[in-house]
């Protein structure tokens, strides 16, 4: 049981670690200290959700919709060129005082952003749906998936919640509309290379 646990914790942990557009948003509010328990909370059970369904077979599922990932890849291209855009803008424009007040979007409007990030990006889909409902697959019993699931959807619960909650180490270098400006303009790059990634997967 151990081993299938730390096996799952240790395979989602890896899956997530790479900065991605969902990450970096995460890393944003965490340094605004703005939402983030419930943007954690968000990400983290939205993995939950989609590891279970990895494991329980709905990979399956995917496979044979095969203009699925098409169009989800689509949607997520047009959001992640958006999103990337306002972060250019903001940093073009440089009004940093509420980000300097560690203000931000209101609650709804910050969980809507994180939701559209995480389902509206394919790949999530298959490094969960896919890779993980693969992976656990070399587990004969029904009670090591679970452990196998367990331990996949506890590694998404610490690294959201050490990701938020961690990032405001950086607070302090965080006191200027310079440091601002960076970061958005890092953050819009991610989004656009991540939505350059997604548009070559299916031309």
């Amino acid at each position: 049981m151990l081993g299938a646990i730390s096996t799952g914790f240790a395979t989602g942990f890896s899956l997530i670690l790479a900065i991605g557009a969902q990450n970096a948003f995460v890393l944003r509010q965490g340094i605004l200290r703005r939402h983030v328990f419930w943007l954690c909370l968000l990400c983290a059970v939205s993995d939950a959700i989609l590891i279970t369904a990895g494991v329980i077979g709905f990979g399956a599922f995917v496979s044979l919709y095969s203009l699925l990932p098409f169009f989800m890849a689509w949607g997520g291209i047009l959001f992640l060129l958006v999103y990337g855009l306002v972060r250019f803008r903001a940093a073009w424009n440089g009004n940093y005082e509420m980000a300097l007040a560690e203000q931000s979007k209101g609650l709804w409007a910050t969980l809507g952003i994180a939701a559209a990030l995480t389902w509206l990006n394919p790949h999530v889909y298959l490094d969960t749906l896919g890779l993980i409902g693969a992976i656990s697959t070399q587990y004969a019993t029904e009670f090591l998936k679970v452990a196998f699931t367990v331990g996949a959807v506890t590694a998404s619960f610490v690294f959201f919640f050490s990701l938020g909650y961690g990032a405001r180490v950086l607070a302090p270098i965080m006191q200027s509309q310079r440091a601002w400006r960076i970061l958005d303009i890092l953050i819009g790059l991610v989004m656009w290379l991540i939505a350059f990634g997604l548009f070559r997967s299916i031309i």
